[in-house]
């Protein structure tokens, strides 16, 4: 399969199973990505971890690599599949989202947005051109546009000029990744660019941008700036106007979302690619996902309890340890306690996927969806 190509095996409803192919290996949709922010999972967990934990696509941020190492130390040490020892897909975002979360230390112009990195304070420029050299020297499979990311809400004008801008920044960033790629020592001349829909809580824009982008015909689409303030019902209305809007036959990725009920919701609306850091960040507070709902570590309850995490879980933690001496660990600020519970949440995640995937090529995924969307949200 051609990189880039992406088929559609199976749909239920909205629901779409798939394969998408890149030049590290064959990703199988719906697929959560695991998020190595600076070359590494928080708490304490390597590459071949994330090969054992079921992970198929490690994404990385172009900011924070940006700042350190440096995007052009990782190009010298060969790209950062070999830096940190992950030869499967990987996707690394643009670097927009960390300039809306500075929003205290940018200026966004029309060249670019200028800020302070939040390590040193010294002086960053960053714009589509500076982003997509960055992403190259990473060597990732899948490169994110850069784009503007707005709060939610906002107010419409500004929305619709931020729209525009994006658009304008997208087309600088396809023919800068064109380039780049033609280049005779570019780290992975199959590198892809994925388009970013904006346009606030507001149907209208949402719908214009997606049709003003979709003619770029890029390798895939993504949903960002949702889950920054909104409420789910108003981040699904969104999905249920806008992916009838996105092309059918490229793959679509909901940015920085969300819980197991959140992504169970969003396959039903036709999404296939997701991250978020509420695996890892949960789990190393001691909150915990299992089949029943969410479990908190940290309760007295689990002092003397010998049992693993979840009965009948596969990940490397149940397969060995009780959720007494889990919780021990954390409560005695032991580092181990981060890997144990981290393993357990990322193995949940990369499992729902596969139950996921079985259930649409199977034709019973809403009735997994009407099962399990609620009660995986459910504290215990």
């Amino acid at each position: 399969m051609e990189v880039g190509t992406f088929n559609i095996l199976k749909t239920e409803g909205k629901a779409r199973r798939g394969e998408f192919q890149t030049a590290h290996g064959t990703v199988q949709t719906p697929v959560f990505m695991n998020v190595g922010t600076a070359g590494a999972i928080k708490g304490a967990v390597d590459a071949f971890d994330l090969k054992e934990l079921g992970c198929q696509v490690e994404l990385s941020n172009t900011y924070h690599l940006h700042v350190r190492p440096g995007d052009a130390i990782v190009r010298q040490m060969g790209g950062l599949h070999k830096f940190m020892r992950w030869d499967g897909p990987m996707l690394t975002d643009s670097g927009g989202f960390q300039v809306f979360s500075l929003s205290s230390l940018r200026k966004i112009k029309e060249e670019g947005v200028f800020f302070n990195s939040h390590v040193d304070g010294r002086k960053i420029f960053m714009g589509p051109e500076e982003s997509m050299r960055i992403q190259s020297n990473l060597g990732s499979d899948i490169a994110m546009a850069f784009d503007e990311c707005v709060e939610n809400p906002a107010p419409y004008e500004y929305v619709k000029n931020s729209c525009e801008r994006t658009t304008r920044w997208l087309e600088r960033c396809k023919n800068e990744l064109e380039r780049l790629n033609s280049l005779p020592d570019t780290v992975n001349p199959k590198q892809m660019l994925f388009g970013i829909n904006q346009g606030g809580t507001y149907d209208d824009l949402r719908i214009k941008h997606m049709e003003d982008i979709k003619k770029l015909d890029l390798p895939g689409y993504a949903i960002g700036g949702l889950a920054v303030g909104e409420s789910t019902d108003v981040m699904y209305h969104i999905l249920d106007v806008v992916l009838p809007h996105a092309p059918e036959n490229k793959p679509r990725y909901l940015m920085g979302v969300g819980t197991p009920s959140n992504i169970i919701e969003a396959v039903s609306r036709g999404v296939d690619f997701f991250d978020c850091v509420m695996p890892t960040r949960n789990a190393r507070h001691g909150h915990l996902f299992t089949w029943n709902g969410i479990i908190n570590i940290n309760n007295a309850k689990y002092q003397t309890d010998d049992t693993p995490i979840e009965e009948g879980c596969q990940c490397p933690t149940c397969q060995k340890f009780s959720k007494a001496y889990v919780r021990h660990l954390l409560k005695a600020g032991e580092m181990l306690s981060q890997r144990l519970l981290v393993q357990h949440n990322l193995w949940f995640y990369n499992n729902l996927m596969v139950k996921i995937r079985e259930h649409i090529e199977n034709g019973t995924f809403e009735q997994f969806r009407a099962e399990y969307s609620e009660k995986l949200a459910k504290r215990i």
